[in-house]
């Protein structure tokens, strides 16, 4: 199974009942299209553990997968289809050995060279950011734009467009070779969750 095309990252301060946005967001979706990862750094390991058991219940029933941020522990006791590690975080080889052949192991990357890291140390697919401007990215550095993703696409590993994503975007972000696209505030604010990530998914338009 292929690695899906549309990765939705929560956070909760968007969203007061997180399984219930994750649940609308979801619906009528294609299985297999869509990754949620599940991404709150401030919950201690107890209430991470609860809130991705909850999420991975929705997101099975929905035909559709679920990735931990960093936590490998809770990735696995929540029975997780894989974990999304920082570029200077437990290297890919060993994330995997921990959780077995078949799990999704995603690196967030900010540059060419941590690409062809995660790559060569196994890595399923790296999150490339900020492509485009913006605030819940600016602390990495000024966007790195369509020409750095363009290299980026080129190591030969799956990479998911992350920053700025819109769906009037998401064209342009294939043609560079974005494998796919990720969101964090298009889907958590809004009325129409599945609508929104509908209209990420490639072909949409």
């Amino acid at each position: 199974m292929g690695v899906p095309v549309v990765h939705l990252i929560t956070d909760r301060r968007l969203a007061r009942d997180l399984p219930a946005r994750v649940s609308a967001a979801l619906a009528g979706l294609p299985p297999g299209r869509v990754l949620v990862q599940l991404r709150e750094k401030d919950l201690g390991g107890r209430e991470l553990l609860a809130l991705a058991r909850a999420l991975q219940t929705v997101c099975r029933g929905a035909g559709q997968r679920l990735i931990v941020n960093d936590r490998l522990d809770v990735a696995r006791a929540a029975g997780a289809d894989g974990v999304h590690l920082p570029s200077a975080g437990i290297p890919a080889a060993d994330a995997r050995r921990l959780l077995g052949p078949d799990a999704l192991v995603g690196v967030s990357c900010h540059s060419v060279s941590e690409v062809r890291r995660a790559r060569d140390a196994g890595a399923s697919f790296a999150t490339v950011s900020p492509v485009y401007d913006t605030p819940s990215k600016r602390a990495y550095g000024p966007p790195i734009g369509l020409a750095v993703l363009r290299e980026a696409a080129a190591q030969g590993l799956p990479v998911i467009a992350l920053g700025g994503v819109t769906p009037a975007r998401v064209p342009e972000l294939l043609a560079a070779g974005a494998h796919g696209v990720a969101a964090i505030r298009a889907w958590l604010v809004g009325d129409d969750p599945a609508g929104a990530v509908s209209a990420l998914l490639p072909g949409a338009g």
